[in-house]
């Protein structure tokens, strides 16, 4: 048997002594089963053979092993199983009555490109497998075969697939056109949080996350999934509010051709795609009312079914939602299932505001004024005390993603090598006081601590440096750092 492991780089204009070397030296070493993952999920596959014994055989195999299967005893008859249906792997023989198999592979690849082919024939030989992995070919396996082998050619493909996923995914993430996030927190608040997120995520628990729009929250349900079991697998997100019900249910669970207008192919939904991973159902306060079965079905049973289809399929998922809507309220109020949120929120977490970790917003601006400037190729060196001190003053409603908005904007408008109030949104400096309310006038009802802590704040926001500020108020540097640590400027 010659699998695809060792022809990773390969080219299809390899020459064919290239070919045959490759293909000896993989011959010549035993195959590595602590390198086969457990397959999980269902695959689709298509039998081409002229022997009917041979496709029954491996039918019985195949669906033994939880897989869907199709056969085929000719071209024609592969080719229009193609076209109504979408299949993950072939097994394709060498000879087909009066017509060849390698002749059929290329079509069958221009057909479907993702499609992965494995040939097996009784005419086994290093030609016949040059041939076959040149022509396109993933894997070869000799007649007669063994049950182990289908699965260990499976498991194969498996694997290289979920390498694939794996390495798409964090190439998107690297060439994300935004700032990464880490978990570095001042705030004893959050850093219960996330402790309590990095404890559940070890577990197969579903996990609730809670907070405002803009906390953080998907950050946070990708932290959980980089640290469990799940890690190696696909990270799967749906955001509930952006689909009608239909669209939504078909996103979630994938759809047979025909369902529906405008169902001209089949897909295989969100749920699938994370089979074995983690499925992060994003806003969930906004799933449909007749979606909520079914989710609450496939938390409790782990089974679904697609739209238009009678099969139950089963699917390994681990869930995580997220809301910025009272759950609870929703349950009262009869639009969201008791027994689905209960379902749901097994462990709940809670992301408080940016507002009530103030501790916490310099770094984070930081961060993302280290990354937009290299962006903009601009050389910014930080805020001036004065922007800061807007910054401090502002109550964020819309939270990181708003700090992120704001920074990125004053990065783009900088003229010099700091951050100033010029930069930044006027709204910021139209800001009120944390509390509410309008600041205190000497002769007001209200204690000299507070009159000094505006007067500082004030001083600040219209000077460039402490020692500016300190001069001002005529003291030293020193007293007036210690003044801003007393009154949490």
């Amino acid at each position: 048997m010659f699998g695809w492991e060792p022809l990773r780089g390969a080219r299809r204009d390899w020459s064919r002594s290239d070919w045959q070397s490759v293909i000896r030296a993989y011959v010549s070493s035993p195959v590595r089963l602590d390198l086969i993952e457990k397959l999980t999920g269902s695959m689709r596959v298509l039998i081409i053979d002229d022997e009917a014994n041979i496709r029954k055989t491996t039918v019985v195999a195949l669906e033994g092993m939880g897989h869907e299967t199709a056969q085929a005893e000719n071209s024609a008859a592969a080719l229009k199983q193609l076209e109504a249906a979408h299949f993950d792997v072939a097994f394709l023989d060498l000879k087909l009555n009066n017509e060849s198999g390698m002749e059929l592979l290329p079509r069958l690849l221009k057909n479907n490109p993702d499609l992965d082919i494995v040939v097996f024939t009784a005419y086994a030989s290093i030609e016949n497998a040059v041939e076959a992995m040149s022509a396109g070919a993933v894997d070869y396996i000799p007649k007669p075969f063994t049950p182990e082998q289908i699965r260990q050619v499976l498991g194969k493909i498996v694997h290289r697939r979920k390498l694939e996923g794996r390495l798409a995914e964090l190439e998107s993430r690297l060439s994300a056109n935004s700032p990464t996030t880490d978990l570095a927190t001042t705030e004893p608040a959050v850093q219960k949080v996330y402790d309590m997120a990095l404890k559940a995520a070890g577990t197969p628990a579903t996990i609730m996350i809670l907070g405002e729009s803009g906390t953080g929250k998907t950050v946070l349900a990708r932290a959980i999934h980089e640290n469990s079991p799940q890690k190696e697998n696909s990270f799967v997100t749906v955001s509930c509010p952006s689909l009608s019900r239909e669209l939504l249910e078909s996103e979630l669970f994938g759809h047979v051709k025909g369902a529906f207008t405008g169902a001209t192919a089949e897909t295989w939904g969100k749920v699938s795609l994370a089979d074995g991973g983690t499925l992060f159902l994003d806003e969930i306060g906004d799933l449909p009312l007749e979606i909520q079965p079914k989710l609450l079905r496939l938390l409790q049973e782990r089974e679904y079914e697609r739209v238009g289809e009678a099969k139950t399929r089963k699917a390994d998922v681990r869930v995580v939602a997220a809301s910025n809507r009272n759950l609870e309220s929703a349950v009262k109020e009869g639009r969201f299932r008791e027994d689905l949120y209960y379902r749901l929120n097994v462990i709940s977490l809670r992301l408080p505001s940016l507002r009530e970790r103030q501790s916490d917003l310099p770094g984070i601006a930081r961060n993302y004024l280290r990354f937009f400037s290299r962006q903009c190729g601009k050389p910014i060196e930080g805020f001036s005390i004065a922007a800061e001190q807007l910054m401090h003053n502002y109550r964020w409603p819309g939270n990181l993603r708003e700090l992120r908005n704001v920074v990125e904007r004053a990065v783009i408008l900088a003229g010099e090598k700091w951050i100033e109030p010029a930069d930044l949104p006027d709204n910021l400096s139209r800001s009120v006081e944390p509390g509410g309310g309008p600041e205190p006038q000497v002769g007001a009802q209200v204690s000299l601590e507070e009159l000094e802590k505006q007067h500082l704040r004030a001083v600040l926001a219209r000077t460039t440096s402490m020692e500016a500020a300190a001069q001002i108020l005529g003291i030293d540097p020193a007293t007036l750092y210690r003044k801003r640590k007393k009154l949490g400027l």
